[in-house]
């Protein structure tokens, strides 16, 4: 039997990146996909990929800062799928701005791309898996979600709110069986500095070097599935100096802080 034999997985992001990577790993071990991102040429080509049986695969093509779609999508899954077993929390935009120049609208935007968007899904999916007593919410976040480092100031900002928010989740929802592995990918090899935003919300269209050079999203998707097969609750997937950093903030935070302030961005 596959590792995720029939389970019910949405997907948000899931057209490129790590969403996509995810989305091939999960239908590689059974799973059942919904796939959610707004470029829906871009969701069956993802799709096709899979191999999946079209019986096995809906795509819910949306904008998930479109708040009021959450509950109505929520409900077409139930009347699909029969049941969400797991959320991956996956759609996401970063962020290349100094704080002084950012205008206010672009830092409203990123909040409700990577924090209120999965609020919302996740109040409009929830009381189902209380209803079934099961589920697992997968939250994309990040080593910014630990760190705040300079031209990310939004970014960071949204990513710790995650860990905040599903830290409780996880709290209040153990006696339903509701899980929560939160996931800090360090540099990945995805399009992210492409579609990052600069001060004034355009495009940055840059690939950063370290981006470039980063673990492939297959790895991490991989690795992903692990942590939730071995139900972690917090895992950090990067290089040695991403995940140092995090143990450097914890342990010897001082040190971090004048590593953080001298690493201006090219």
């Amino acid at each position: 039997m596959k590792s995720f034999d029939n389970k019910v997985v949405w997907i948000t992001g899931a057209s490129s990146g790590i969403g996509e990577a995810l989305a091939l790993a999960f239908a590689k071990e059974g799973a059942k996909l919904v796939l959610t991102a707004r470029r829906e040429q871009e969701l069956a080509r993802v799709k096709a990929r899979t191999g999946l049986p079209d019986s096995n695969v809906l795509l819910l093509p949306m904008d998930v800062t479109e708040f009021e779609k959450a509950q109505s999508a929520a409900d077409l899954i139930i009347k699909t799928f029969g049941k969400i077993d797991i959320m991956v929390h996956n759609a996401g935009v970063s962020q290349r701005s100094y704080i002084v120049d950012t205008d206010l609208a672009v830092y409203r935007r990123l909040m409700d791309v990577d924090f209120y968007s999965t609020v919302a899904i996740t109040k409009a999916i929830l009381p189902y898996m209380i209803k079934q007593q099961a589920g697992h919410f997968i939250v994309i976040s990040s080593v910014a979600g630990k760190i705040g480092t300079i031209m990310r100031s939004g970014y960071n900002a949204a990513k710790h709110a995650l860990h905040g928010f599903y830290d409780s989740l996880r709290a209040e929802g153990y006696k339903d069986n509701i899980k929560v592995t939160t996931v800090c990918p360090g540099y990945i090899r995805t399009n992210i500095s492409l579609n990052a935003l600069n001060e004034s919300g355009d495009k940055f269209g840059k690939m950063d070097a370290n981006q470039a050079n980063g673990i492939p999203a297959e790895e991490c998707a991989s690795r992903i599935l692990r942590a939730v097969l071995k139900d972690k609750k917090e895992i950090y997937i990067g290089g040695f100096t991403e995940v140092a950093a995090i143990y450097l903030k914890r342990f010897l935070p001082n040190i971090l802080f004048d590593q953080v302030r001298k690493n201006i961005p090219e």
